[in-house]
C-alpha cells in the first residue's frame, strides 16, 4: 500500500463520518420543529392532569332551544318509536344547524315514543340535544369546565374525534423520531463526554427507582 491510499482511507472514513453526524442533527432539529408545540402542550398537561384536583374548576352550562319546521316534522314522525340510530334525518341535521348552529350529523340518535335523545360529548365539556316528538321542540344544553379541562382531554384523546386521533398517531411517530435521533447524537459525541450514559442510565434508573419503591 502506498502512501497516498494509506492516507486516503482515514480521510474517507472521517468524511463518512460528518456526512451521518449532519444527518442525525438535520433529522434531529427537523422532527424537534415538528414535535415542539405538541411536547409543550403535552409537557403542560401533564403537569395540569397530576394536580387536576388542585385546579379549580368552575362549569358553565348554557341551554338554548328551537322548534322544527314542518318537513323535519315530518321525516320525525316517520321514524321508528324505540331504537338507535347512526344519525338523524338529513332534514332534522339541517333545520338544527340553521337554527341553534349545532352540527349533529353523524351522532347516535336514541328514539323512544315521546322524544329523541343526543348524546354530543366534547373536549372539556359536555353537551347533548333532545327533541319532543310530538311538539318538535328542539332543547340543546352544553357545559364548559374551562380551558384547563379542555387542554386536559386533548391530552388524553377524551372525546376528540378521528381529526385529533391521527394526530396524535402523526405526533407520537415523530417524538419517538425525534428521540432516537436524539440518542443517535449522544452516540456520537458520548467518546467526547464521559457524562453521556450516566445520565442517560439516570433518565431510566429514576423512574423505576419511584416504581419500584414509592408506588402503592
Amino acid at each position: 500500500m502506498t502512501a497516498t491510499s494509506g492516507r486516503t482511507a482515514p480521510k474517507k472514513r472521517k468524511k463518512a463520518g460528518n456526512f451521518w453526524k449532519k444527518q442525525a442533527r438535520i433529522w434531529h432539529w427537523i422532527s424537534g420543529a415538528v414535535c415542539l408545540i405538541g411536547m409543550l402542550l403535552f409537557a403542560f398537561t401533564g403537569i395540569t392532569l397530576n394536580h387536576a384536583g388542585d385546579i379549580p374548576a368552575t362549569p358553565v352550562t348554557k341551554a338554548s332551544e328551537m322548534t322544527l319546521s314542518e318537513t323535519p316534522m315530518a321525516d320525525l314522525a316517520a321514524e321508528p318509536e324505540e331504537g338507535t340510530t347512526p344519525s338523524l334525518p338529513r332534514s332534522i341535521v339541517r333545520d338544527i344547524r340553521s337554527g341553534l348552529g349545532v352540527n349533529v350529523a353523524g351522532k347516535t340518535a336514541e328514539w323512544t315514543d315521546f322524544d329523541v335523545y343526543v348524546a354530543l360529548p366534547r373536549p372539556g365539556g359536555d353537551a347533548w340535544l333532545a327533541i319532543d316528538r310530538e311538539t318538535g321542540l328542539v332543547e340543546y344544553e352544553t357545559t364548559s369546565r374551562g380551558a384547563i379541562s379542555y387542554l386536559n382531554d386533548l391530552h388524553k384523546g377524551r372525546n376528540t374525534g378521528l381529526g385529533w386521533a391521527i394526530f396524535l398517531d402523526v405526533f407520537s411517530l415523530a417524538t419517538i423520531f425525534f428521540c432516537l435521533t436524539g440518542l443517535w447524537l449522544l452516540q456520537i459525541h458520548s467518546g467526547k463526554r464521559a457524562i453521556t450514559w450516566p445520565l442517560t442510565g439516570l433518565g431510566l434508573i429514576i423512574p423505576l427507582i419511584v416504581i419500584i419503591f414509592f408506588m402503592h
